[in-house]
């Protein structure tokens, strides 16, 4: 059992991330059976869950002509435009059916402002607007982080720097993650991690 202070972040094992889902992430269920053997492993545990409104700027097929995947320039600097994914209420948002999700103490909804994704489960996209863990995690007496989830390349790395700069000791378990690797995204993500100080392990 981890101390008290040590808390695990499980970011978005959701559907329409999973195989079959609207941007499945290869191999995305496997993060499932790590993920559920970690939670007994902590005394505090926070499951994020993407949840974005139909509208969400972040979609392509919100922008006229614009492709999966191709990037845009929104105000808070450049956003990538995804296939419509865990839109609120839909199968495709619900936790994937094989995670523990009874043993989390708090669940984060992120990205359900229209006009500003949100990867990091600390704050919207741009990097100031917070979700509220920050001020949970605090007051629990939290100063060490575990992070799982999908994906390692987005929404786990995104988190794992957030924490770092906010002064959190940071671990991403690699096996317990699962990539996008979008153009390089993943050694990217991996090099900022390490050179914030995160501590990749698995």
């Amino acid at each position: 059992m981890q101390a008290p202070d040590h808390a695990l972040i499980v970011i978005d094992v959701q559907n329409d991330f999973c195989p079959g889902g609207a941007l499945a992430v290869a191999e995305g269920d496997a993060v499932v059976a790590p993920i559920n053997a970690l939670l007994g492993e902590f005394a505090v545990r926070v499951l994020t869950q993407d949840w974005h409104p139909a509208d969400h700027a972040s979609f392509a097929d919100n922008h006229p002509g614009a492709a999966p995947f191709s990037v845009t320039q929104m105000p808070y600097g450049p956003q990538v435009l995804w296939p419509r994914h865990c839109v609120q209420g839909t199968a495709g948002s619900d936790f994937h059916p094989g995670l523990r999700t009874d043993p989390a103490d708090l669940v984060i909804r992120k990205g359900f402002r229209p006009e500003i994704d949100s990867y990091s489960a600390f704050f919207e996209n741009d990097r100031t607007t917070p979700t509220g863990l920050e001020g949970y995690l605090r007051s629990r007496g939290v100063t060490r982080l575990t992070l799982a989830g999908l994906a390692t390349d987005f929404c786990v790395a995104y988190s794992a720097l957030d924490a770092a700069r906010l002064g959190f000791a940071v671990s991403v378990r690699l096996d317990a993650c699962r990539a996008i690797d979008l153009d390089g995204s993943l050694a990217t993500a991996l090099a900022e991690m390490r050179a914030a100080g995160v501590t990749l392990l698995g």
